[in-house]
């Protein structure tokens, strides 16, 4: 009887970060290893299974039909793997894992994402802290390991970009336009508020200051009561508002998934979540 192949896990952790992180640099540097050691681990295992895993494509590697197929699978093992390691040494120490991400997004997107990934890793906390994206990624690495941030469509920079959407005017139901438009904005350093009024002052359109506050709640709540109008996401509008016609258009935006350079394995447990759940 010949004797079993057994698959390592060693090659098979290698491979899952690759297809999570869409590279091997990113995954060199979340397993702490060299790009060579990445890529070595990778073709070890493909050639002991007789199988091409990725397909190599100028700066991108894509997954092939069998790689796709074999990923949940691997994904699979490598928990089974962690629970029977836990099995012999007790309970599983718990991780915090800290996240960075816009108010909008936290109080609409986040929630049913979070408790779907503790139901999937309960031994991984996870802290959100709200803000926004200029204050937060010079934090990157000190205070977040995750952020997920926005960022001018198209623009340069670091991040995986999991969503593209163009902002919206929003106001309450029934609102009625002055000849000057009355803005009800985040505070300074907000991308909306910067492209509003470069939208408004490109287009030779008047507008007034009506409202501004440190909190995407308090901005929406001046909205609903009629203080002005303002700058939101279609998808993560808040109950009340609505898409507003008649003012000039508006640069596209993009959601990005950043990661500290070096990030535990429930860091990159979550990164890899978030990225199949909002990428999907």
């Amino acid at each position: 009887m010949p004797p079993r192949r057994v698959l390592d896990l060693d090659a098979i952790s290698a491979f899952t970060a690759v297809a999570e992180l869409g590279g091997f640099t990113r995954a060199a540097a979340v397993l702490n290893l060299t790009q060579s050691g990445i890529s070595m681990r990778i073709r070890r295992l493909e050639e002991a299974e007789d199988v091409r895993l990725f397909d190599r494509l100028p700066g991108m590697v894509r997954l092939t039909p069998q790689g796709a197929a074999f990923l949940p699978h691997a994904r699979r093992l490598l928990r089974l793997n962690e629970a029977a390691r836990a099995a012999l040494h007790g309970a599983p120490r718990m991780e915090t894992v800290r996240l960075g991400a816009m108010e909008d997004y936290a109080t609409r997107v986040l929630p049913p994402l979070l408790a779907a990934f503790r139901q999937a890793v309960p031994e991984v906390v996870v802290e959100v802290e709200t803000g926004l994206t200029q204050r937060m990624l010079p934090q990157l690495g000190r205070r977040h390991e995750l952020l997920l941030a926005m960022h001018r469509q198209g623009a340069g920079g670091d991040g995986r970009t999991l969503r593209r959407s163009r902002p919206v005017w929003a106001a309450a139901p029934g609102f009625r336009m002055p000849g000057t438009v009355p803005l009800a904005l985040y505070a300074e350093g907000c991308l909306f508020r910067d492209w509003a009024i470069a939208a408004l002052e490109g287009a030779g359109r008047p507008w007034r200051l009506a409202y501004s506050a440190g909190s995407q709640a308090a901005v929406e709540a001046a909205v609903a009561g009629g203080i002005g109008c303002t700058l939101a996401r279609e998808a993560t509008m808040a109950p009340g508002l609505r898409p507003l016609d008649g003012l000039p258009p508006l640069p596209g935006s993009e959601i990005r998934l950043h990661a500290a350079p070096k990030l535990g394995d429930g860091a990159r447990r979550l990164a890899a979540f978030l990225t199949e759940r909002l990428a999907a």
